[in-house]
């Protein structure tokens, strides 16, 4: 499988300052990690310790806050890790389903897709 990076931009929740850094897009990754000083540095607050399953089978518990994604010229606000400083940003799985985008790792892109509501019994309002 390839990998490649995308060039996103990270802020605070509330927006103000962002930074624009590159990440690589890591379709086995749940969440997307950023280096702890950055994320520190733009006011991103930690809110709590989760645990993650590392490809070698170790679980490991990682500080997570909310910050402010800018990918393909639109915001959301996304859970992230606080990685070790000065690891590579890794953009998670998670925060690709935010922004309806997913990975074409042969053509080494990302790309739009449609959400899915399967299973839930809705109409849609031109169906009323």
């Amino acid at each position: 499988m390839s990998t490649f990076n995308v060039p996103i931009q990270v802020g605070s929740p509330s927006g103000g300052e962002f930074q624009p850094v590159s990440a690589l897009v890591d379709t086995g990754a749940s969440h997307t990690m950023l280096p702890g000083d950055m994320l520190a540095t733009l006011g991103v607050v930690v809110i709590e310790k989760v645990a993650f399953n590392l490809a070698d089978e170790r679980t490991v518990e990682y500080d997570v806050g909310e910050a402010r994604i800018r990918l393909d010229g639109r915001e959301r606000t996304t859970l992230v890790i606080f990685g070790p400083n000065g690891s590579e940003p890794l953009l998670g799985t998670t925060t690709l389903q935010l922004f309806n985008m997913a990975a074409d790792t042969v053509g080494e892109r990302l790309f739009s897709v449609s959400g899915l509501l399967k299973g839930l019994n809705i109409s849609h309002p031109t169906d009323c």
